[in-house]
């Protein structure tokens, strides 16, 4: 065999050698991501496809799956339609090797670990490692596109179920590739639709290389129909909303592991189900809902028919409390003095995130 003929033979072979590879090479990214879910103390796990771009430095993940198992039955946890990982060349230019993640559709639903009987010992470490591990580099870039996030607790009367839905998000410079100087580099930016229609916003910058992240955070939902939170208020507060609106702003920040912050939330046009002379309310509710209708004519603020407060919050991040005091004052503040704005304070600075010496 002369020499040419050898090294075509041998091109031919390795070729071969390629294609098999990368034709095999989807079924065994996927054996291997399923044989990490079903790992998962307390957990089960499947993945529908894998797609796999050599040219992109990618791979997809089609229908992703973990369900947290409850004795013989399951429940839904995460549902990932498109997951698609690939390398953010860009930041190979800075000397940096990391991720972006596109995610299509994702669903992760919440369910209070308390109201779970655990058959088998779980931790939310257990979980979130081994989605870390099937992503084998660091998450440079993130983005949602029409994500939900839900809240359910079971053994509440009714049930708790709350969620933010079509949510987008876009999270940038999650490992701090470009502006290195800057003292929170990272950026995020979240939209999404609350239930009863409330439109979320979320903007804030963030420093995640370390421990305990740095964050400079505001929030704003406003305009959810207050009936909607039934489940939530009649479950913790036994209060049955028949219409209003419900907003609520926040402003949080973390410095160097100490918070500071506020919650103010806002009733407007509010009118609570009166129960009484109703053979199935119990006298405790009945006393309950007199008590917050009059507080509510006493406090609210008569012009605009707004009832709110501002909570703050401060503290180290091992022992976050709020001032009772401050936020009685904000009620009488709401009430006799002025209506707090429909908006962000703009009052909390990332360096007012301070411990006192």
């Amino acid at each position: 065999m002369s020499k040419r003929k050898k090294a075509t033979y041998i091109v031919v072979v390795i070729i071969l050698l390629l294609v098999i590879v990368r034709l095999l090479l989807p079924t065994i990214v996927k054996r291997y991501v399923n044989n990490t879910l079903q790992e998962i103390p307390g957990y089960w796990g499947h993945v529908e496809d894998i797609d796999i771009n050599l040219y992109r430095g990618a791979y997809v993940i089609h229908q992703l799956k973990l369900d947290k198992m409850n004795g013989e039955s399951s429940i839904p946890f995460l549902n990932f339609e498109k997951s698609d990982i690939s390398i953010q060349w860009k930041s190979l230019f800075d000397g940096e090797i990391v991720s972006k993640i596109d995610l299509y559709r994702p669903k992760i639903t919440y369910i209070f670990e308390e109201q779970v009987n655990d058959s088998v010992k779980t931790s939310n470490n257990d979980w979130s490692k081994a989605l870390t591990d099937l992503v084998p580099i660091d998450i440079n870039k993130l983005t949602i596109t029409e994500g939900k996030v839900g809240f359910i607790e079971f053994n509440k009367s009714p049930d708790v179920d709350l969620y933010i839905d079509q949510i987008e998000l876009v999270a940038t410079n999650l490992r701090n590739v470009e502006n290195k100087e800057q003292k929170l580099p990272s950026s995020l930016h979240l939209t999404g639709v609350s239930i009863g229609g409330g439109n979320v916003k979320l903007d804030g910058e963030m420093d995640l290389v370390q421990q305990i992240p740095d964050v400079d955070f505001n929030f704003s939902l406003e305009k959810a129909a207050v009936k909607a939170l039934n489940s939530f208020t009649l479950a913790y507060v036994g209060i049955d909303f028949e219409k209003g609106n419900f907003d609520l702003f926040s402003e949080l920040v973390i410095n160097n592991g100490y918070l500071k912050g506020y919650f103010k939330p806002i009733l407007t046009d509010v009118k609570i189900v009166d129960s009484f002379g109703k053979e199935n309310s119990s006298i405790f509710k009945k006393a309950w809902e007199g008590f917050v209708g009059f507080f509510k004519f006493i406090f609210k603020n008569q012009k605009q028919d707004s009832l709110a407060t501002k909570i703050p919050i401060e503290g180290d991040l091992n022992n976050v409390d709020s001032n009772i005091f401050s936020t009685i004052a904000g009620i009488f503040k709401n009430a006799f003095i002025k209506a707090y704005k429909g908006e962000i304070d703009e009052s909390v600075m990332f360096k007012d995130a301070k411990k006192e010496e």
